[in-house]
């Protein structure tokens, strides 16, 4: 690796390190309460300052994975206006990504490893527009393992530009839909159940399609330990 580019690297990882110590300084007393219904109550109560902590959460949960980051933004479009939820949910979600790309490319295994306790590898012998394809259609769905995706790109050297458009496109469709499905449960019953049953669709089918049919292709660019 070329020594500008080391060193922008790894300047960019201890900017990301900083900030997740931030998101750790500024939520831990919020992890330690299980309900993603009270997070978000409490952090609502404190205004902007709510915003940036729910922001932060989010990213917190991408890097380090102490808390799931779908219920949280489930929760935050019950609580909030889905489109506020969405919104800096989609910020927290992709600055989380970046973060964990860019210490995917300047850690070693045995370091990400620790933090997700898996691994993910991603094969680039396509080429990288496919594999920024499959960094899309896996940000798309909610029960994709967003951390390990991003460390993986990281380790894999996909290129930053393809990897920062194919999550960001792939995580406002995932995050929009994750806010106004919470939303729905406190406005029309009904229709919060329509949107979950298919969520609950969404995680039986595509896994079922991926495993025995190979859909995408993702099969082959994707192995985990």
């Amino acid at each position: 690796m070329r020594p500008k580019l080391l060193r922008l690297l790894t300047h960019l990882n201890s900017l990301a390190l900083l900030v997740l110590a931030l998101c750790l300084l500024t939520s831990w007393r919020l992890v330690q309460n299980r309900n993603p219904i009270d997070w978000i109550r409490s952090i609502a109560a404190l205004g902007f300052a709510g915003k940036l902590a729910y922001v932060g959460i989010l990213m917190l949960a991408i890097v380090f994975s102490p808390i799931p980051g779908t219920p949280i933004v489930v929760a935050a479009g019950a609580v909030w206006q889905p489109l506020t939820a969405a919104i800096y949910g989609t910020i927290g979600i992709f600055v989380g990504c970046l973060m964990a790309y860019f210490l995917g490319r300047t850690l070693g295994r045995s370091v990400i490893r620790s933090l997700t306790g898996k691994m993910l590898h991603l094969s680039t012998h396509r080429g990288e527009l496919y594999l920024g394809w499959v960094v899309f259609i896996t940000h798309l769905l909610p029960i994709a393992p967003f951390d390990l995706i991003s460390y993986a790109a990281g380790m894999a050297g996909l290129s930053f530009g393809i990897y920062a458009i194919a999550t960001l496109l792939g995580t406002i469709p995932c995050v929009f839909f994750l806010a106004y499905m919470g939303a729905s449960f406190t406005v029309n019953l009904t229709v919060g159940l329509a949107i979950a049953a298919v969520f609950l669709i969404l995680l039986v089918v595509l896994p079922f399609g991926v495993q025995r049919y190979n859909w995408f292709g993702i099969k082959d660019s994707i192995r985990i330990e």
